[in-house]
């Protein structure tokens, strides 16, 4: 009798644990691979924050060869990352695709120029070859340049604009006399290199006014009609902007975590750390809400680049929604 009552609440204690509701399900699709670009999205997995909101998150990395948009709009992801000038490309090019949350304030894209070659301020552009990288981020430069007056096909009192790949080679053999980096990459691949921060000058777009906003969240306009959806990405955002937080106030633990769930094993611990540090520049006074005249200043430079336009009409408020985080901060 005594082992027939053991083996009933026993197997009572399974049935109950197998009819216990299991965490929502939620994939997160990244614009690049595993790096502290995204530590907010790493640390909320790691420290538990999502399961606090019953949410079991799968974080796929990028890559040259994924195109976030086409994993969201294909059903691979429920939310992904991307900037904001290539979503709303994507978004006039047929893509129903909305902003939902901009972990991101502040842009870590800027020129880095060799002081060698003469070049301390705008007014010494002229006459020099400036490399950036395409795809739209060419687009804040046309911009600046547009503004400045330069011309950017190399004529007398411009400026050539080079396309380059996404390193600092063709500014280290002295190809281009300046190039596209960031804050928190490309930069420190310079300093790598062996230069010193006074061989160099810097200049952030975020600066120069001709900022757009980088590192969103975005999903599809069904998600958002689907009401069990947007609570989960109530929830999600909510999470995720404790991650961030908290990877701002741990910089050196978010690093480590990231270096966790890097399966490439490619990245080193002195990068990620200094990747984490300069990335929480970026997030620092965001609490997730996008800011609409960050957005309207975003296409206004995009429509100003006077070279191929990425859009050609400004999106409207139907680009972006304050439904998400408005509740996520309730």
């Amino acid at each position: 009798m005594k082992t027939f009552t053991t083996l009933t609440v026993a197997a009572a204690m399974t049935l109950g644990a197998g009819m216990a509701q299991a965490a929502d399900e939620l994939t997160l699709q990244l614009k690049w691979v595993t790096q502290g670009q995204f530590a907010g999205y790493y640390v909320a997995k790691d420290k538990g924050f999502y399961d606090e909101e019953d949410l079991d998150v799968t974080i796929k990395p990028g890559g040259p060869d994924i195109a976030p948009v086409q994993v969201l709009l294909g059903g691979g992801a429920d939310v992904m990352v991307d900037w904001l000038p290539s979503a709303l490309a994507a978004r006039e090019n047929g893509a129903p695709i909305v902003n939902i949350a901009q972990p991101f304030k502040s842009s870590g894209l800027m020129l880095t120029c060799l002081k060698e070659h003469g070049i301390e301020t705008p007014a010494d552009f002229p006459g020099h070859t400036l490399g950036t990288w395409f795809f739209g981020n060419e687009l804040p430069l046309y911009s600046w340049m547009s503004k400045l007056g330069y011309a950017t096909d190399g004529s007398e009192g411009g400026v050539t604009i080079q396309k380059i790949n996404f390193n600092v080679d063709p500014l280290l053999q002295k190809q281009v006399e300046c190039a596209t980096t960031m804050t928190y990459n490309e930069y420190w691949q310079v300093i790598d290199a062996g230069l010193a921060p006074e061989d160099l000058v810097v200049f952030k777009y975020q600066d120069e006014g001709i900022a757009t906003l980088e590192d969103g969240l975005y999903t599809t306009e069904e998600n958002l009609a689907d009401p069990a959806m947007v609570e989960k990405l109530v929830r999600f955002v909510r999470a995720s902007m404790k991650g961030w937080k908290y990877a701002e106030e741990n910089p050196d633990e978010a690093a480590e975590i990231v270096l966790e769930n890097d399966e490439t094993g490619a990245q080193t611990e002195k990068h990620q750390k200094r990747m984490v540090g300069e990335i929480a520049k970026l997030t620092a006074g965001s609490d997730g809400t996008l800011d609409p005249a960050d957005f309207q200043r975003t296409v206004e430079v995009l429509l100003s680049a006077g070279a191929d336009p990425v859009i050609t009409k400004d999106p409207g408020e139907a680009a972006w929604t304050h439904a998400i985080t408005d509740e996520a901060l309730k």
